[in-house]
Formats: structure tokens, C-alpha cells, sequence
């Protein structure tokens, strides 16, 4: 038979329906039509939570041997770190041991010596601890608000501290917060005291809202980069002795009689999270001179009271 007269056509039974170009094409519309349903429609959003849904248990299941095998690694590492940790923590509880008989060595020497020298003792400042919830929307101050006000016994112009040193002062209490103005606010100062010369004066915020300035200070000053500044004492509001700068730089110009001190805050207000609130000095002072007010009136009235006893006891023979 001729090869040209051949069917080349396959018989009925193997045909191959619709051609595949004609399939690509339907599965590539159908495709499209997915994405964009699944993005503008999100149709495919409950089939996709129900496969993940029915499939969750074959992931735990497998994933059942990682787990088991990280949670071995980090025991390990726990059990490492722990270790780590308890060592360190035995020699800091030394060290601090050491610390606290050197410090309740020097209070009671320090006791004695104001007893001595006929010095009123130190003011025990009561303390509340709070927590920064948010920094003031105030783009022209540096303020914060923490979570306790008047009905916790914040008071307006109380210090607020933190491990590192002073934060700044609550300038304004509501009910259950208050805000505390930062020292390197632009408004703020507050008395210093320098460790090492022991000479006062006092530090101011930064014009840049970052940083602090000791201005008023000669020339010829005695302060260098890296003294310490504590608080003085002096304006009867922050307790003597509290951390506030460190002396950045100074710089003498021959054109100005004073110099240019930049300090730099101990207490980093955007590392802060909780500070405490100290009880204002002059409080204490107001509470303690009524304290020994009522005292004296108290003796003074039980002298006349005994004196009477003793001379009906005299008049009685």
C-alpha cells in the first residue's frame, strides 16, 4: 500500500481531545485568575486555612525531631550558661559582701562624726518606683510620663532617678501619672558639686536637647574632661550626693572670661524604662522640723507636770 494513501489520523479511542497549546493557555488564564481573585478577593484565603489546617499535624510531626534536637542543644547551652551565671554571681555576692561591711563601716564612722561635730544627720528620702510609659509629644521640650501620680504620693517638683544617676525632676502630676522634664531639657538646672575639686556650680540642658552645659564658670575654673558632677544639696529639692554629668570637654576662648563646659548626663533617658521618684528635701525638712517642734512642746509640758508632783511630794511630810 502507498505510504500517501495511509490514515495518519489516531483511531477514536486515542484521541487526545483539545490540542496543548489550547491547554496551556486555559491553565495559564486559569493561573492568572487565582492570583488575582487570591490578592483583590481574597477567595482562596478559607481553602488555604483549611489545607494548612489539615496539614498542621503532618508538620509537627515532622518537625517533631528538629524540635527534640534543639531543645537538647539549647539544655546544653542552658545548662552551660547557668553555670556560667551561678559562678559569676557567687563572686559578685563576695564582692558585695565586702562592699556592704565597707559601707556599714564608713555610715557608722560617718554617724559619729556628725555626732561629734554636732551636725544634723541625714535625711532619709523615701522612694517610689515607677515606670517610663512614653516620652511627651513636645518637640520643643525632653519630657517623659511615668505611671505613678498623686494618688501613689508623687508630689510636683520631686527628683526622679535611676541606677545611673538623676533623670530629672516631675514637673507636672495627674492623678495616676506624672511628667518629669529631663535635665537636658533647655529649661532645666539643677545645683552640682564637683567631686574632685569640690567646687559648685550649676548645670543647665543643652540648646541641642542631647547634652548639658556648666555655664558661669571662669576661665581659669578648676575643672578638667572626666570630673564628676554630683548634686549639692544646695537648692533643697535633689539630696546631696546623687550622680548627674561627666565633664565632656572644656574649652578657654581669650575672648570670653568664662568657659565653655559640655557635660555629658549619666542617666540616658531613651535606655530608661524604670526610675524612682525621691520624696522632696524640703518635705523632709518641713516634717522634721514639726516632728521636733511637737517634741519640744511635748517635754515642755510634761516639765511642769513633774515639777508639781515633786513639790506635792516635798509639801506632803
Amino acid at each position: 500500500m502507498p505510504l500517501g494513501t495511509l490514515d495518519r489520523n489516531p483511531p477514536p479511542m486515542f484521541r487526545q481531545g483539545t490540542s496543548a497549546f489550547s491547554k496551556l493557555l486555559f491553565c495559564a488564564a486559569l493561573a492568572v485568575f487565582l492570583m488575582v481573585a487570591d490578592a483583590r478577593f481574597k477567595l482562596t484565603a478559607p481553602a488555604r486555612a483549611t489545607l494548612a489546617l489539615v496539614l498542621h499535624p503532618l508538620q509537627r510531626a515532622l518537625l517533631a525531631p528538629v524540635d527534640a534536637w534543639e531543645r537538647a542543644g539549647d539544655y546544653l547551652r542552658g545548662t552551660e550558661r547557668a553555670m556560667a551565671a551561678e559562678d559569676l554571681a557567687r563572686r559578685q555576692l563576695v564582692q558585695q559582701a565586702e562592699r556592704m561591711a565597707r559601707a556599714a563601716q564608713l555610715e557608722a564612722e560617718n554617724q559619729r562624726l556628725r555626732a561629734l561635730l554636732e551636725l544634723r544627720p541625714a535625711l532619709p528620702v523615701p522612694a517610689i518606683a515607677a515606670e517610663v510609659l512614653y516620652e511627651a509629644a513636645d518637640p520643643y521640650s525632653r519630657r517623659v510620663v511615668i505611671d505613678r501620680g498623686s494618688q501613689q504620693g508623687v508630689q510636683a517638683g520631686a527628683p526622679v532617678i535611676n541606677d545611673a544617676g538623676v533623670l530629672g525632676q516631675v514637673t507636672r502630676v495627674h492623678m495616676f501619672s506624672a511628667e518629669v522634664t529631663l535635665l537636658s531639657d533647655k529649661d532645666a538646672a539643677i545645683p552640682v558639686l564637683n567631686t574632685r575639686s569640690l567646687q559648685r556650680g550649676v548645670a543647665y540642658g543643652g540648646a541641642d536637647g542631647g547634652a548639658m552645659e556648666l555655664r558661669f564658670m571662669a576661665a581659669n575654673a578648676d575643672v578638667k574632661a572626666g570630673d564628676l558632677l554630683t548634686t549639692s544639696g544646695l537648692d533643697g529639692v535633689y539630696p546631696p550626693g546623687l550622680p548627674v554629668a561627666r565633664v565632656g570637654a572644656v574649652e578657654r576662648r581669650g575672648d570670653s572670661s568664662f568657659a565653655r563646659v559640655a557635660l555629658q548626663p549619666l542617666a540616658q533617658p531613651d535606655s530608661v524604662r524604670h526610675v524612682l521618684v525621691l520624696g522632696p528635701v524640703q518635705e523632709l525638712e518641713r516634717a522634721r522640723s514639726e516632728a521636733q517642734a511637737a517634741s519640744a512642746a511635748a517635754a515642755s509640758a510634761s516639765a511642769p507636770a513633774r515639777g508639781g508632783s515633786g513639790a506635792h511630794q516635798g509639801a506632803k511630810p
